[in-house]
């Protein structure tokens, strides 16, 4: 039952050099009052996820690993076939019980509890993560980086340690270029690079993790010829913490993170946004019997520290903007059925207040047509093998 299963780093089977896995499932939701998943918010089927990974042992030291899938989420994401990742990696030899990974290629972002596992949909607690740290518009860019990543690994009579370092860029899309500044934009947005650090220890009952990670990344928009934007620039820093505690039949996982954000251009050449904001999550979880688990989670976003109500973002914008667009916060309920093996069926139910993780970027001209307090549901059914 485990959040963290998709992090621990497995010695390669000697029995084959070739193993892969998939995963399908489909699922129907809506979101009401809110263009979340839908923009008339009707009930959609649009939550469609499938999904080969493999991994191939070149031998003791060294294998290709690599995942690719298809993805419907209705307005979360964008929908169609991607490389989720394919690297080299390359382990090598032990050391007083520590092992070092290098990854090179388009390797797995391991820095927050569900970097690693969000892309498979039978290892997440819910079928919409918290959208406080797990912003669905930039899932591709956060679930991994075309680069290098060190994996350290250290084991020890009072627990655990693990080390990630990684740098690298994610290509960007049009969907995610629309996501950031309205689907006016015409041009190019590019992330120049992602620079991330993590620490995790974990004791040696494996009851406890505590983790902290670093983010620094800068992006860039370069207009088209003819364009409602002009050229921008983007710098984000994320400071992360974490808290996991796993019992017999209930867990217990939270995520606080502050981010530091400066916007130059983009709406004008003197357009310039320097804000601190933050946000988090608490999530319970409890095996109610051997087949069912409940879950309940509370998420808190805040874009700007200094303005949590968003009276400041909606007088600056003369009242085009929504105060409630300067947070968002969330109550989820929600049930995990596992009927056979290989099987489950989840379903749940947000509750939320505001519509600060609708868009990166609120304006006059990207601004989803989302009510101050609106609900979504969904039900998915999952097949892996």
């Amino acid at each position: 039952m485990s959040l963290l299963g998709g992090l621990q780093c497995f010695p390669a089977s000697a029995e084959s050099a070739f193993s892969w896995h998939g995963f399908l499932s489909q699922g129907v939701s809506q979101s009401v009052h809110s263009d979340f998943v839908s923009d008339n918010g009707d009930v959609s089927f649009n939550l469609t996820e499938l999904g080969i990974n493999m991994r191939y042992d070149v031998n003791a030291s060294l294998a290709f690993v690599g995942q690719a899938v298809y993805l419907d989420g209705g307005n979360r994401f964008e929908q169609g076939g991607r490389l989720d990742y394919l690297y080299l990696d390359w382990r090598l030899p032990e050391f007083s019980n520590a092992t070092l990974n290098v990854n090179v290629g388009r390797f797995k972002n391991p820095h927050w509890l569900y970097s690693a596992t969000r892309d498979v949909p039978q290892t997440r607690a819910t079928i919409i993560l918290p959208q406080s740290l797990y912003f669905d518009n930039f899932r591709d860019v956060a679930l991994g980086s075309d680069g290098v990543l060190l994996r350290y690994y250290h084991a020890a009579e009072e627990g655990s340690f693990r080390v990630n370092w990684s740098y690298g860029k994610s290509p960007m899309s049009t969907f995610q270029t629309k996501a950031l500044l309205g689907e006016f934009a015409q041009g190019e947005l590019e992330q120049d690079f992602a620079h991330q650090f993590s620490a995790y220890w974990q004791s040696a009952s494996l009851s406890w993790q505590i983790g902290v990670s670093y983010l620094d990344s800068d992006f860039t928009y370069n207009p088209a010829a003819v364009d409602f934007y002009v050229a921008a620039e983007r710098e984000v820093q994320l400071y992360t913490i974490s808290v996991a505690y796993f019992a017999e039949n209930w867990e217990f996982a939270t995520e606080l993170q502050r981010n530091h954000r400066i916007d130059q251009g983009g709406y004008a050449p003197d357009y310039m946004v320097n804000q601190q904001g933050e946000g988090g999550y608490v999530q319970l979880r409890y095996r109610i019997a051997p087949s069912y688990t409940v879950t309940t989670s509370y998420d808190m976003y805040i874009s700007d520290r200094e303005d949590r109500d968003g009276e400041v973002l909606e007088a600056m914008t003369g009242g085009m903007v929504p105060a409630y667009y300067g947070f968002e916060k969330t109550i989820a309920v929600g049930l995990q059925w596992d009927p056979a093996p290989h099987w489950r069926v989840q379903a749940e139910h947000h509750w939320v207040h505001g519509a600060g993780r609708l868009t990166s970027l609120p304006s006059s001209q990207n601004t989803p047509e989302t009510k101050e307090h609106w609900r979504m549901w969904a039900m998915q059914v999952m097949y892996w093998f």
